[in-house]
């Protein structure tokens, strides 16, 4: 499979389109030692949000490596985020400005729409197909787009990321009441700082699926992985410390749950 799927019962859907790790053995060969520790992948979220088997929500999560292609950029590799550096739909360097591919092995647009039928097609079908399997049942659905990233990345932001950064395209991706009451919950704590819309404002899947005027309602978490992780290789879960913010992930999800069935 390209994925691991697991159909839930409740009017919640998340995806975590960016902790997948394999890479087929062709384009293996062709990338360069630093890539193939995978440094950018959001690791360990499906173990971090454990919880949702138990609540009954439907989880989506990637089998194969960002490297491979990003599934939360445009088919047509548009810059979500124009004027600013980004990665692409195919990335060619890490996070950390360093090459990807040896020299000469980069894909081309053959690859490229290669990659987009084999890779990224399947994941967003099944995207589309849970999303309209939620909605003929509950005629309301919350997508919850889970991602996690180093606190600190030089190459697109200045010193340390907030905790917490929720996306939902400026507001247009979900209601604003569903906006309200998750943040209304991340923000009743203190031990966690919380951005709404600042440099992560959601990704293509984010902005593409959030379609409120047909009650589909988006929103993106990006967290500081050193919340829940090692930040360095061999990148390790801390279970330890992400019991302390796992139980809030579990009221944020509730809360988007318990918004959508009212």
């Amino acid at each position: 499979m390209d994925f691991d799927f697991k159909a839930g019962s409740i009017p919640l859907l998340v995806s975590m389109p960016h902790v997948g790790t394999d890479i087929p053995d062709d384009i293996a060969a062709r990338l360069s030692p630093e890539a193939l520790a995978r440094p950018d992948t959001d690791w360990h979220l499906a173990q971090l949000y454990g919880f949702l088997q138990d609540m009954g929500a439907s989880t989506l999560s990637a089998r194969w490596s960002r490297y491979v292609i990003d599934l939360n950029r445009p088919p047509e590799d548009t810059n979500l985020y124009p004027g600013l550096d980004t990665t692409g739909l195919c990335p060619v360097d890490t996070f950390a400005n360093n090459a990807l591919y040896l020299d000469g092995q980069a894909p081309d647009e053959h690859d490229v729409r290669g990659r987009l039928v084999r890779y990224w097609q399947p994941y967003h079908r099944q995207l589309r197909a849970e999303i309209d399997r939620l909605l003929a049942l509950h005629g309301r659905v919350v997508l919850w787009d889970a991602h996690s990233i180093a606190s600190v990345v030089p190459r697109f932001f200045e010193g340390r990321l907030p905790d917490l950064n929720f996306g939902s395209a400026q507001g247009t991706s979900c209601a604003p009441g569903l906006e309200q009451a998750v943040v209304g919950v991340a923000r009743s704590q203190d031990r966690f700082s919380v951005a709404v819309n600042g440099r992560f404002k959601g990704g293509y899947i984010t902005r593409h699926y959030g379609q409120p005027g047909v009650n589909v309602h988006a929103i993106q978490l990006e967290m500081c992985q050193d919340l829940y992780m090692d930040e360095h290789a061999p990148f390790a879960y801390r279970s330890e410390i992400a019991a302390a913010v796992q139980p809030l992930l579990r009221q944020l999800t509730e809360a988007a749950l318990d918004w959508v069935r009212t």
